[in-house]
């Protein structure tokens, strides 16, 4: 198409057609130079045929940019760090509180009911959700009414911002009309900061079906029987309240009696009680649920309940006698409220001792009292630090035995103790000759000193292992006569747990002697 021919349609919509034959798309250039000195020029101007040629700038112009701070990539820039609502707002929601009417149809009782709700407004995505909190004993669906969303406001399409809320006004939302009436500390100071007046808050009418509930039986009407005799009240009211005593058995034969500890429960709902054994471990007795079931126990004499169970008495439920001896925490505060005059005092029983079989001489002393603690005994517990930091490490004394036989007085023994375990090992040097065999004379074990008692043993310790001292071990007696450098040089460091007389032998056997190798 010529460029003649398009020029002279009329400029309109639907006349104009872009110059396929333009190649150049440059930008005016706005700097330049002329005798040597840089001049600033405005861009051209292109108006359909016409150029406007750049004018250059004026001697004002040029000093207002000459006295502009330069701006570097590299500089920071003087603005206020952007951050989004989602990072702002997080966590932050407005709570108000309100309540909405349900009308009641076809009941004589009552004609609307009063159910309060909590309103959550999120500053997040100013979503909303609407939550109705639980009543007891209500008989309505209750929980969260309307799940997290956007409300709508009207019907052309606007939706309920925070802006919107207040105090003492009506919230319309899916063709409910809910009364908002107070909000809590947080909200109304959000909404101060935002130059918003809240109103004046509203008390939350009383639900007139709660309020003829709450009612107390000697204010209803006169020929109505008393509610506390009912079952319907006792539902309402007492349900889920059982006293728990807790008493022991009495059982008694021809030859003797046997006490076993039970828990007894009283139900208030409906004056039931039952009875469970109190399974003591390794009591030998089978696990069975229930010592009584739950029913109704009759009585001949006609007693109140105060009297009947009472801590420090015994009492007869089916031909079986009980001994209450404590109660629990609710059950006292239920007496103290119902019964302030009765004493509800614990009756304390000494401990039951565990009788311990003495010592049969199977095994070491800790291996066969783990068969009266369990019926799988479990090897007794051990000091692993002490074994960690002492593993390997050995005192060494030199030893000969005190015998009346003159071909025991040469005899060398290698006395042992080990520090990890606290136990005794005897080595007996070889003798050329002697007729004797040398080895291992006594394996590691825990030594007893000598008048200690089987049940109670008390062993030997390094404080008690002194030059010139006699161990007996199992009706045998040493005498040390030398220990090695290391037992002297291991006293001296846990020299407060070693008495002074021990330290000092160590000092005149070995220092001698190390000095004689010297």
């Amino acid at each position: 198409m010529s460029t003649e021919w398009n020029n002279g349609l009329p400029f309109i919509p639907g006349y104009t057609f872009r110059d396929l034959a333009k190649t150049a798309f440059h930008r005016s250039q706005t700097l330049g130079y002329k005798n040597g000195f840089a001049l600033s020029y405005r861009p051209s101007v292109v108006i359909g045929k016409e150029v406007l040629a750049a004018e250059p700038l004026t001697h004002h112009e040029i000093d207002k940019l000459c006295f502009e701070t330069p701006y570097a990539v590299y500089d920071k820039p003087e603005y206020e760090e952007f951050i989004p609502a989602h990072v702002a707002l997080d966590k932050k929601v407005l709570r108000f509180y309100g309540h909405f009417k349900e009308e009641i149809l076809h009941s004589p009782a009552e004609s609307y009911r009063v159910r309060p709700v909590t309103i959550y407004y999120y500053l997040e995505d100013d979503s909303m959700c609407i939550i109705e909190p639980s009543v007891v004993n209500s008989g309505l669906p209750q929980g969260k009414r309307i799940k997290r969303q956007r409300l709508p406001k009207n019907e052309f399409g606007n939706y309920y911002n925070w802006k919107d809320l207040n105090l003492a006004m009506d919230l319309e939302v899916y063709g409910t009309t809910y009364r908002i009436s107070d909000c809590d500390l947080f909200t109304k100071e959000f909404m101060e900061s935002e130059g918003i007046v809240l109103n004046e808050p509203e008390n939350t009418p009383e639900d007139p079906y709660i309020k003829r509930r709450s009612i107390k039986p000697n204010q209803e009407h006169i020929n109505k029987s008393p509610a506390k005799f009912e079952k319907l009240y006792r539902f309402l009211h007492m349900d889920s309240m059982v006293l728990r005593f807790y008493g022991q058995w009495v059982e008694c034969d021809a030859y003797q009696s046997h006490t076993w500890p039970v828990i007894i429960y009283y139900y208030l709902v409906d004056d039931t009680v039952d009875v469970r054994e109190a399974h003591q471990r390794n009591s030998g007795r089978d696990p069975f649920p229930l010592f009584i079931s739950r029913q109704r126990i009759p009585k001949k004499v006609k007693e109140v309940l105060k009297k009947y169970f009472q801590l420090g008495q015994k009492i007869k439920l089916l031909s079986h006698h009980f001994f209450l001896y404590d109660c629990d925490g609710f059950t006292r505060e239920y007496y103290q409220k119902n019964y302030p005059d009765m004493d509800m005092k614990c009756v304390c029983f000494p401990p039951k001792a565990q009788v311990i079989p003495p010592y049969n001489g199977f095994g070491s002393l800790e291996d066969s009292l783990q068969n009266c603690y369990s019926l799988i005994p479990e090897p007794p517990k051990q000091n692993i630090l002490k074994r960690l930091v002492n593993s390997n490490k050995k005192l060494r004394y030199v030893a000969k035995l005190d015998s009346p036989y003159p071909e025991d007085r040469d005899r060398r023994f290698i006395l042992s103790y080990h520090l990890d375990t606290d136990m005794i090992s005897i080595y007996e040097t070889p003798r050329r000759n002697s007729g004797i065999i040398s080895g291992k004379f006594l394996a590691k074990c825990q030594v007893a000193k000598p008048g200690s008692t089987v049940d109670n043993p008390v062993y030997y310790t390094p404080a008690d292992l002194v030059i010139g001292a006699t161990v007996e071990v199992f009706s045998h007696r040493f005498i040390l006569i030398n220990a090695d450098l290391y037992v002297l040089k291991y006293l001296e460091s846990n020299s407060d747990q070693v008495p002074s007389q021990t330290l000092e032998s160590l000092k005149q056997t070995v220092g001698q002697a190390q000095t004689r190798e010297d």
